[in-house]
């Protein structure tokens, strides 16, 4: 459950400036409101989770004082003060989740359903029947970024390459193995790293790399300035591997990175996996509730739609594509409330494990 703060604190002033928000009352009324602290576990700084992180908590945040949503001001939860918050990626947000160190986490849709099932990388784990799921956000596409001097081509040249897979904890390095494993590369073949995504793309700039993986929406700014310095391109995935991969792993789906998304590349045939938006079963009804509500508020679409590219594939209608566990009480409230079809979400009861 998210933290209770009745005072104003160093943190909540921070909190407060950070947004931007305009303050309406006078510091001893702001001492006898509560405010609530909810963070959103995402990602590297580097990625994307949490730069589109950064924007929902600003969306959803309405700390005492803030102007009213129908004045220009604030259209989120009245009382809630959200942050992003880095971290190593999906694995360790579920986990993060779960165990209570968060409030929420930004995962990948197949770390969600194997650590709520204890199936897959969670195979031999107690399942986490306790995460809920708030919304799907975009579809995340597999990334293969490498310098143009390489000699990566393909990524079956990889073998005998320096390679960073991304550290342990995130769901890019459990991606990473798989994709090998469709190519029959063992990681053993590599001279492997696992090295966060800010460090793998300065190791790439500096040439201590040939190449790493990075599941993220496009574009990512770092890329983007590899690519439009001259110092990485994007490997393709085959479509034959990449058919037979996803027989094996139907969280994934066939996609692309359009022509033109980083420089004077081309079309770059891909994977895509869903990012989903989970918390704990025992969030407050009301409060996940709120935050739903705030995240589909017409206001919200026009912040989505001028931030990171990413937020701009946030919409109500593929909010429940790819939902794997069970919606939050407050959340499936507002999507029924909202008139979608939830005929194919699962209950707490429900769940057919996949591996």
């Amino acid at each position: 459950m998210a933290g209770q703060d009745s005072g104003l604190t160093r943190r909540t002033a921070l909190a407060l400036g950070s947004g931007g928000l305009a303050l309406a009352l006078s510091p001893s009324e702001l001492f006898a409101q509560e405010m609530t602290f909810f963070r959103i576990a995402t990602g590297g700084s580097a990625g994307t989770y949490y730069p589109v992180g950064a924007l929902i908590a600003n969306l959803i945040s309405n700390p005492p004082g803030s102007r009213a949503c129908d004045k220009g001001g604030s259209c989120g939860v009245p009382g809630l003060v959200a942050v992003a918050q880095s971290s190593d990626g999906s694995v360790a947000n579920v986990k993060a989740v779960s165990e209570g160190l968060v409030e929420s986490g930004f995962c990948q849709s197949d770390i969600v359903f194997w650590a709520y099932n204890g199936s897959g990388i969670f195979q031999g784990a107690e399942p986490r029947r306790d995460l809920r799921l708030i919304s799907n956000l975009y579809p995340e596409v597999l990334q293969v970024v490498a310098r143009p001097d390489s000699g990566i081509s393909t990524i079956a040249d990889m073998r005998g390459k320096r390679v960073s897979l991304d550290v342990e904890g995130s769901g890019t390095l459990v991606d990473a193995r798989i994709v090998l494993d469709a190519y029959g590369i063992e990681e053993s073949e590599l001279e492997a790293e696992h090295v966060p995504h800010g460090t793998a793309v300065s190791m790439l700039r500096a040439g201590e790399l040939d190449a790493f993986f990075l599941i993220a929406g496009y574009p990512t700014n770092s890329v983007s300035d590899l690519v439009q310095e001259g110092l990485a391109t994007l490997i393709p995935m085959a479509d034959g591997e990449a058919i037979s991969l996803i027989a094996d792993h139907p969280f994934f789906s066939l996609s692309v990175v359009p022509e033109g998304t980083y420089s004077d590349l081309p079309l770059i045939t891909t994977l895509a996996i869903g990012a989903q938006w989970i918390v704990s079963a025992d969030a407050d009804e009301d409060l996940i509730f709120g935050i739903t509500q705030a995240l589909w508020n017409e206001n919200s679409r026009a912040l989505l739609d001028s931030g990171h590219p990413a937020a701009q594939q946030i919409k109500l209608e593929t909010a429940l594509d790819g939902a794997v566990i069970p919606l939050h009480p407050g959340a499936r409230r507002y999507y029924e409330e909202a008139g979608l079809d939830l005929s194919h979400v699962p209950l707490p009861d429900e769940g057919a494990e996949l591996t």
